[in-house]
């Protein structure tokens, strides 16, 4: 390979390294989009520990849209991260991990000033986290695929 083409090769992977770069740091910029949950029992104030939609279908029907308008452009499409975001498939199915999922859910993750997930306390109610969470449940499947 000649001294042009080792430049202009140096420069086309640099600039395959930049198109990258900007991508995952842009995973973070999520608009927090609010979710319709009429058709689910109303759950009140008090907020759960345990998820109370648990193999609910209407509740995953609802999570499975809120999860892809809200979780989905950093924690992968169908519940399969692309290394971006941690994969939720993953999470412990024991009812201290729906508080943590909660909790998570509504103060966001910030490390060291960045923000790698936003919150979304002023956006999703109750029902729509515990719906997500019912959606995300139901995939846990397809990890033995």
């Amino acid at each position: 390979m000649n001294g042009k083409r080792k430049v202009l090769a140096g420069l086309a992977f640099g600039a395959g390294l930049a198109l990258v770069a900007g991508a995952a740091l842009s995973h973070g910029d999520v608009t927090p989009q609010a979710v319709d949950v009429s058709t689910l029992k109303p759950l009140g104030t008090d907020w759960h520990d345990v998820n109370p939609y648990r193999n609910d279908a209407a509740a995953i029907k609802v999570g499975a849209s809120a999860y892809n308008q809200n979780c989905a452009r950093c924690h992968g499409l169908e519940v399969v991260s692309g290394g971006i975001a941690p994969d939720l498939r993953k999470l412990d199915l024991d009812p201290d991990t729906d508080a943590y999922f909660r909790n998570s859910v509504l103060a966001g993750k910030v490390r060291n000033g960045a923000v790698y997930m936003p919150p979304f306390a002023a956006t999703l109610s109750q029902e729509a986290i515990w719906a997500i969470k019912s959606y995300i449940e139901t995939r846990r499947a397809s990890l033995d695929q």
